[in-house]
């Protein structure tokens, strides 16, 4: 009986030390963006990246310092609110995540920095342009596209030199993001006069008033710094009160829910949008082959961002194994130096945590359809 009992024992321990033996560190990846509200669908669009990203990586079975790991990513919604964003991401430092990719907005994105950063935390942007989220210095942020100062200087540019403007009416919703691309808009808008300056709010739906003013002093262009929830609409009233001017926006704007939100006020050649990234042509099958998972997978078209938060969920599980830890201060400086392919292109980061040779597209709209004009870098 003794020795059935010490066999038994023997058994357990054996089976205990294999099951330790296998076990799977679990490595924490939080996701922010606004999944309720106007942006919504840009949120949601953000959050399907991050799955793929994850569910990608748990096919492969990564290994870190040669022992198996499990990916999971936890979601936080943030509502395009700057203190909601600084409640979730409190809320993802408790959860002692190893790593945030987000937010989507600079007005959240800016705010939540420090708090990673007081906690050591890396923090990867898949979309916020404003160039302040860097200048901080804070060692924890990066981001994997081109700033405002680049966005915006490069539309109004195009908009003097390729599209002929000579009076140009702006508009903000006085976000940080709609403020910012807009103010390096007009930098970059040499040689032509800005006839009217204008401001709205991200989550207003009448401007009857700021039109009116403006349709006053007969723009061949107007700008807006926003978002498509805002965008479209002001389009639609645009045309509605018979401004005739050409719309430019940036990234905010430029989404496929742009048509559908202002409505035949997106005729053919109406808006010009960059994008803040872009693929040049010999990695655009990768872009297309991305594009095409996701459409099977979430049956819709990416929106806009996706991509980048594939990639940025990529770079970061690529410093880890860099670095043989998921341990934010061992991976960190792994992440500093990190040089990753990835869907959107090559993504290696300066003393800032910006990208380095960041890219542009430039877009139309045809027949409903956002249309590629062309990369700039």
């Amino acid at each position: 009986m003794q020795t059935k009992f010490i066999a038994a024992a023997i058994a357990v321990a054996f089976a205990g030390a294999a099951s330790t033996a296998g076990a799977q560190e679990v490595i924490k990846i939080g996701h922010v963006g606004p999944v309720s509200g106007a942006q919504a669908h840009l949120g949601k669009d953000n959050e399907n990246g991050a799955n793929m990203a994850i569910a990608d990586l748990n096919a492969k079975g990564i290994k870190i310092a040669g022992k198996p790991v499990k990916f999971v990513v936890v979601l936080e919604d943030d509502g395009a609110d700057p203190k909601q964003g600084t409640t979730v991401a409190q809320k993802l430092v408790d959860a002692k995540v190893n790593g945030v990719v987000g937010h989507l907005n600079s007005g959240t994105t800016v705010p939540a920095s420090r708090i990673y950063y007081n906690a050591g935390i890396p923090q990867i942007s898949p979309a916020s342009t404003i160039p302040t989220y860097t200048k901080q210095r804070f060692n924890t942020t990066f981001r994997v596209v081109a700033n405002d100062n680049k966005l915006g200087g490069t539309l109004g540019k195009y908009a003097v030199e390729k599209l002929g403007a000579k009076k140009i009416a702006v508009i903000d919703d006085r976000t940080a993001y709609g403020q910012g691309v807009a103010s390096e808009f007009v930098k970059g808008a040499k040689g032509a006069q800005i006839v009217d300056k204008q401001f709205t709010n991200d989550k207003a739906t009448d401007f009857n008033a700021i039109l009116t003013s403006i349709k006053g002093k007969n723009p061949d262009l107007v700008f807006f710094g926003g978002m498509d929830a805002v965008g479209g609409p002001l389009l639609r009233q645009m045309k509605a009160l018979g401004i005739k001017a050409k719309f430019m926006g940036g990234d905010g704007v430029c989404t496929d829910a742009l048509p559908r939100l202002a409505g035949d006020a997106a005729a053919d050649g109406v808006v010009t949008c960059a994008e803040a990234g872009g693929v040049s042509a010999d990695l655009q099958k990768n872009m297309d082959d991305f594009r095409a998972r996701y459409k099977k997978a979430y049956g819709q078209e990416v929106q806009l961002y996706a991509p980048y938060v594939y990639d940025s969920v990529m770079v970061m599980a690529q410093a880890m194994q860099d670095a043989g830890s998921a341990d934010p201060k061992k991976y960190l400086p792994f992440l500093k130096k990190v040089k990753y392919q990835g869907v959107t292109g090559l993504i290696t980061f300066d003393d800032s945590g910006d990208i380095k040779d960041g890219a542009l597209t430039l877009f139309t709209y045809k027949g409903g359809k956002k249309t590629k004009m062309e990369v700039v870098k």
